[in-house]
């Protein structure tokens, strides 16, 4: 994965964003959805340029979309080959998925999670942000390490030989990572405990959390309120580690965190990488 930190600079890719209306999710809701991958999609300095919608119960278990809509995917791209750098699709794909549409489309395909990932790698500043995000990269790539080493089949032939080098590696690169997210998730149980201390330590001033979907305000309301310098830009994800000021109002003194901003389909590695901002958000609503 390719991080920049610089999106004012970089020119902008241009992308395919792919839905699906399901038994569970009404065309309106995909609609939405869509918009909002977009706006993650544009935060990421990817600039949407088509989308294509299918209506299934339920999602494609080889390919996510039905045969007929990934060939029509494949036609477009074809006609588009000069212009056209990627795929995103709505929903998180499984390895399976992953490698049977690569397969079929010869282009990079993302996911919603491996986006939203890509942003915060980008956007995470201090240690403890780093450490939650790089955990739940982690975890997302464990299960998709296989697609990583087909080049190997590719330049021997696919002959026994490469696919034992090649498994061979994906086991060694396992263990490296197994390894890592063990150790990453002792440095976050490590820090957890410290916020925990510093929340108690405030005592039993009146605590207010700001709550709500990324990129509607939440750190300008706590500039303004708490006269801070908390960056604000019009992105999604601004904010992702917990501020907490001191703010008093009519001679009414209380606490006031700004919080990472929800979003729908928040890949479930995040939400547990991220559990001691959530506990902030948690105890400022029961302060």
């Amino acid at each position: 994965m390719t991080q920049n930190t610089n999106n004012e600079s970089q020119t902008y890719r241009h992308v395919v964003l792919v839905g699906l209306i399901t038994s569970t999710q009404d065309e309106e809701r995909t609609r939405e959805y869509l918009d909002e991958l977009a706006f993650l999609a544009d935060t990421n300095s990817m600039q949407p340029v088509k989308r294509f919608v299918q209506r299934l119960e339920q999602p494609d278990t080889n390919t996510y979309v039905g045969s007929g809509k990934l060939q029509e995917i494949k036609a477009y791209l074809s006609d588009n080959s000069d212009s056209v750098d990627a795929v995103i699709f709505d929903d998180e794909l499984s390895p399976r998925q992953l490698r049977n549409i690569e397969k079929e489309l010869q282009v990079r395909i993302i996911d919603r999670t491996i986006l939203i990932l890509e942003i915060f790698l980008q956007r995470a500043q201090t240690s403890y942000a780093k450490t939650q995000v790089e955990m739940a990269h982690l975890q997302y790539m464990l299960p998709r390490l296989t697609r990583m080493w087909t080049h190997l089949d590719r330049q021997r032939g696919g002959g026994a030989t490469s696919r034992g080098m090649g498994e061979t590696q994906i086991e060694a690169d396992k263990r490296i990572i197994k390894s890592r997210i063990a150790l990453l998730r002792e440095e976050l149980t490590r820090i957890d405990r410290q916020m925990f201390t510093q929340r108690q330590n405030r005592g039993k001033m009146v605590r207010v959390a700001l709550v709500g979907y990324t990129n509607v305000g939440k750190s300008t309301l706590m500039n303004l309120l708490a006269k801070t310098d908390v960056f604000a830009e019009n992105k999604l994800f601004a904010t992702l580690d917990t501020t907490v000021r001191k703010v008093t109002i009519d001679n009414l003194p209380f606490l006031l965190s700004d919080t990472v901003g929800f979003i729908r389909k928040l890949p479930h590695h995040l939400i547990e990488s991220f559990k001691s901002t959530l506990d902030e958000v948690r105890e400022g609503a029961c302060g």
